[in-house]
């Protein structure tokens, strides 16, 4: 399949209501936490920056992907537009995991995104901070997945 004639709307540029629903996809993607479904959304070339790591191409970010989610268990993301302008999307987010000794954590972060005309991104650079966190802190409760449309948002859980 030529990737080249496939799009990803929606497209650039970016309007707020479609920044709004690229973010959306990009939430719903994470939460599957399946990585061949993610990585399909990046550009073959793709460039991360995501914390120490600077994966290149959809393989990188596939296998990057793999390593994540085999260590943060449990993974729940929120992601919340904060900016747009023409191809480029800057987003905050939240997500809560725990490790294998039961450690709950929130790690926050903000991410900044740039796509090409068919709507696939070329580049996304992440700083994320991580906290740990008590079970009973945890505010992103729903059945793993996609996070239901009536579950809060960052800004109302106050995050």
């Amino acid at each position: 399949m030529d990737l080249t004639l496939e799009t990803k709307p929606p497209l650039p540029p970016f309007s707020r209501e479609s920044a709004t629903q690229k973010v959306r996809m990009a939430e719903d993607a994470w939460n599957s936490r399946d990585p061949a479904r993610v990585a399909m959304v990046y550009t073959e070339d793709t460039q991360w920056r995501n914390r120490a790591e600077f994966p290149v191409g959809r393989d990188q970010v596939k296998l990057f992907l793999e390593r994540k989610w085999a260590k943060e268990l449990d993974y729940r993301l929120i992601k919340e537009l904060w900016a747009h302008d023409g191809n480029r999307i800057a987003v905050r987010f939240a997500y809560e995991w725990h490790d294998d000794s039961g450690q709950w954590f929130r790690s926050y972060g903000n991410e900044n995104w740039e796509f090409n005309e068919q709507g696939f991104m070329m580049r996304r650079f992440a700083s994320i901070n991580d906290t740990p966190l008590k079970e009973s802190d945890r505010k992103m409760h729903w059945a793993l997945g996609r996070r239901p449309d009536d579950h809060r948002g960052l800004t109302s859980l106050g995050l």
